[in-house]
Order: C-alpha cells, then sequence, then structure tokens
C-alpha cells in the first residue's frame, strides 16, 4: 500500500502533528469526499506501508520528524512545489529563496533522489506571463540544479470553483494556455530545454494536451518506477482508476481531505474558499483519527480495528 500525503492538503506544512501521531498509533480513519458517512479504516504500521508520497509547499516541520520514520522504516519521498508566483495569487505560501533553502536542506537530508520538484500549476496571466514564466523557471532551476533530479509540470485547470476565486484576485486577467497550441509548446520546449541543462528529467501531470514532441513526456507522480529505484519496492505499476483519466499515478490511498490548506492560492482545486478552510481548521484535533473532526458516533469497530467493516487495509 502507498499512503498519498496528500493530494487534498498540506499534510507536512500544516498537519504533521497529527500525522505523527497517527504514524504512532499505527491507524487513521478517512472519510470518502463524496459521502462523509463512509469511512474506512487505514493501516500506518510500517509493515502494511510499502511507502508515503508527501505532497508540499512547505516541509519545515516535518523534517523534524524524518529521524523518527527512518527508524520505524518507512520510505517516503517528496513532492516539493515551487513557482515563485505573487502573493496575489499565492497569498501564503514560503517566498521562493525560504522555498529554495528548505528544498536544498531536505535534498541534503533525504538525497536528491527522494524530491521532486513540481512548478506547477502553470497560470498564465498578466501577472505571470510567458516571459516571466521563462524567467522564473530558469532561475528556479538555476537554484535547485544538483538538488533534485527530477522536476514536474502541469497546466491550470479550470474548474467552475478555481474560475471563482480566481476571478476574485484584483486586476488578475488570466488564460487557458493549453487552448493556444503556439504558446503552449513554446513553454514547454523551453522548460524541457532548461530542465536538461541542469542535469533534470521533466515529465507532465496529469495532462491531457501532448507534449511529447516538446520534450515533455507524460509522468508519474506516485511512480512505481522511483519506488524501485530508489527503495527496491516491486509494486503494481497499475493505474489508480480513483484518479483523472489523463493521471498517469500508481494505486494509492490519499489521507488528505479538502478545504483543509491554508497556503491560499488562488488556483487550487482541493479549495473551494478561504472560509471552509477556516472552518475546517478549527474542527482539527491534532489527537484524532480523522484529520477533521472527532470520532462522536463512529462505529467501535472501526477504532479497535477488529473486523473492520469499511476497512480499506
Amino acid at each position: 500500500m502507498i499512503i498519498s500525503a496528500s493530494r487534498r492538503t498540506d499534510i507536512p506544512a500544516f498537519y504533521h502533528k497529527w500525522f505523527m501521531n497517527r504514524i504512532r498509533a499505527g491507524f487513521l480513519l478517512t472519510r470518502n469526499p463524496f459521502n462523509a458517512h463512509q469511512i474506512s479504516r487505514v493501516s500506518l504500521k510500517a509493515s502494511d506501508v510499502d511507502a508515503i508520497v508527501f505532497w508540499t509547499r512547505n516541509p519545515t516541520h516535518m523534517m523534524r520528524h524524518l529521524p523518527e520514520l527512518d527508524g520505524l522504516g518507512y520510505n517516503y519521498y517528496f513532492q516539493y512545489t515551487v513557482t515563485g508566483y505573487p502573493r496575489s495569487i499565492e497569498a501564503a505560501v514560503p517566498k521562493p529563496y525560504s522555498a529554495v533553502e528548505t528544498f536544498s536542506k531536505l535534498s541534503e537530508m533525504v538525497g536528491k533522489n527522494r524530491i521532486v520538484w513540481r512548478y506547477d500549476p502553470i497560470l498564465l496571466s498578466n501577472q505571470v506571463d510567458m516571459a516571466e514564466h521563462k524567467r522564473l523557471f530558469t532561475k528556479l532551476a538555476g537554484f535547485l540544479a544538483g538538488k533534485t533530479e527530477k522536476v514536474v509540470v502541469s497546466f491550470s485547470d479550470f474548474y467552475k470553483k478555481t474560475e471563482r476565486n480566481l476571478k476574485a484576485v484584483d486586476g488578475l486577467s488570466y488564460s487557458d494556455i493549453t487552448q493556444d497550441s503556439c504558446q503552449l509548446l513554446d513553454l514547454s520546449r523551453f522548460m524541457a530545454d532548461v530542465a536538461r541543462g541542469h542535469g533534470m528529467t521533466i515529465t507532465s501531470c496529469a495532462e491531457h494536451v501532448d507534449t511529447d514532441g516538446a520534450g515533455i513526456p507524460h509522468g508519474k507522480c506516485i511512480d512505481d518506477q522511483i519506488l524501485k529505484d530508489v527503495f527496491g519496492l516491486s509494486v503494481s505499476g497499475h493505474k489508480d482508476k480513483g484518479q483523472r483519466e489523463e493521471c498517469g499515478c500508481i494505486k494509492s490511498v490519499d489521507i488528505g481531505m479538502y478545504n483543509t490548506c491554508l497556503h491560499e492560492c488562488a488556483y487550487c482545486y482541493a479549495t473551494f474558499n478561504k472560509q471552509a478552510v477556516i472552518n475546517n481548521k478549527k474542527r482539527h484535533d491534532e489527537n484524532s483519527p480523522f484529520l477533521i473532526g472527532g470520532v462522536e458516533g463512529v462505529d467501535p469497530v472501526l477504532l479497535s480495528g477488529e473486523d473492520a467493516q469499511g476497512s480499506l487495509f
């Protein structure tokens, strides 16, 4: 079993204490994001977990727990997003120089083969236009050269909730670069050349557009090849059917929850609105088996783990 922590929120940045409490307890409870009454128990015992994939913009707090995870025998690697967008778009993420510094420290701790740089999502706008994307990507690649072996890119998806949040940003106008093949291929070729020039392989994440010809093949963020190369694990390479059709990731169990990330990125697909995040954060209990909320009304069998019905593992 592979644990995804998490596509839905930044657990290393905001819920690291809860996560480690669940590691020590050996399990957690999670609700189906589309049916809150459907509860599953997920084992976090080292014997049941092949690997953990952390998704984060700020692993600073999580880094102090890594020696404990190492001592317990867990395999893990990081998907680490650094973009450098202005505060109007990314209101509460670490500033670029701070993010780069932390990235470098994490790379020294775990090794450059266990940390993937994410430059995503790529949002083309009047505040970050083509020239600015090229400048940012080049500068960041220079800082991160030798600190990672791989960079992943993706282009913004415009869900209704995403567009609503983007339209709330004062003075922001944006466009869908995937609808402009000339700009898409121009930027893709540029990023591919820059990545190779800094010793990085580059892949795309869950893209329906074809950028293979520009030097950016489709990739897997939760990747059986990384698990084999880094940890010697042989796991199924079958696609996770629970993810979008374009997603190449192998099967995992995501333990996060929507509307819980406090980074306030205007383009985020996992956040409906800021107030929902605030309300959920108030309900967070680092000692609860749930990321959000307590165990009132929960079947005691799920807490004890004895013949738990609806258990994932």
